[in-house]
């Protein structure tokens, strides 16, 4: 299947299962030295460009891909008349496709809230495509109060994604106290415009997929070095339930990322970074010591 670049300069992977993936790569790395490449997975509605400001930090020392899920931002998905298997297996058999076509054998892995989920479970069951894992904002599965919350009055959360579209259904989660506390007046025009790049049926689909994602059975079997990054103020995720998942995950690291919201990775991105890259550095030297 051959990566294709379209009018305006957007990269995609065309994948077996009929579908495109889009993704952006960045590499500012000196090009006479190796490297290693950062996988970066947002979460539900968002899309790659979203980390933009994540890029200049990393990039300089590693490969970054930030690719967009199934429905979202430039990604397709499946039309009425496609045979899609919308399945927890296809859709990790399409992020290692998206590996394999870009030539990458193995990834840090840093996924965003039920971005995140999605690494875990790639983490236990292709281990090999892994050199550590971070999740930030992540919850180990979605529980009944939250698709609940999600679904904002409609049927379910996919119904809502696509009565409201997924600009109103975004407007609708940005009414939840402290969901998108950043101050700057111009920044939610700005996040709503974003997601409004995605189509609500595409995140409707999306939506149907991780109502039933479940990474509890499959924590066990993690074996990456992982890092937890733990928001203290979410409205989605606990602190508890954080410190049960670095008990599930052997020998991870959990930081608490003080400060409101759920979406940390903007609201309290230094501290974020600064967690991220030490972790890795701190992987540079343990591999270092270990071949001395």
């Amino acid at each position: 299947m051959p990566l294709e670049r379209d009018a305006s300069g957007r990269t995609f992977i065309h994948h077996p299962s009929g579908q495109r993936t889009h993704y952006i790569l960045n590499d500012f790395t000196d090009p006479w030295k190796s490297r290693e490449t950062i996988l970066i997975q947002h979460g539900f509605g968002r899309h790659a460009a979203f980390w933009y400001h994540w890029i200049p930090i990393l990039s300089r020392k590693y490969r970054v891909i930030r690719r967009d899920l199934r429905g979202h931002g430039y990604s397709s998905y499946p039309q009425n008349s496609d045979k899609y298997d919308y399945t927890l297996n296809t859709i990790l058999g399409e992020m290692i496709d998206t590996l394999d076509q870009l030539g990458v054998e193995r990834v840090h892995f840093l996924g965003e809230s039920t971005g995140g989920i999605l690494g875990e479970i790639f983490a236990a069951k292709h281990p090999e495509s892994l050199l550590s894992l971070t999740v930030c904002s992540t919850p180990i599965y979605l529980p009944p109060v939250a698709l609940r919350l999600f679904a904002f009055g409609r049927k379910d959360w996919p119904t809502a994604c696509r009565e409201l579209g997924s600009r109103g259904w975004a407007e609708e989660l940005s009414r939840i106290p402290g969901t998108i506390p950043v101050t700057d007046p111009q920044y939610l025009p700005w996040y709503l415009e974003q997601i409004a790049v995605s189509d609500g049926e595409g995140l409707a689909q999306y939506a149907k997929f991780l109502s039933t994602l479940d990474a509890r059975p499959w924590l066990g079997r993690i074996k990456a070095p992982t890092l937890i990054l733990s928001p203290t103020q979410s409205a989605a995720v606990k602190v508890e339930d954080m410190k049960v998942l670095a008990e599930k995950i052997e020998g991870s690291k959990l930081v608490l990322i003080e400060g409101p919201g759920h979406e940390i990775y903007v609201t309290q991105a230094k501290k974020c970074q600064q967690a991220f890259l030490g972790f890795l550095e701190n992987l540079d030297r343990d591999i270092t010591k270990g071949e001395n």
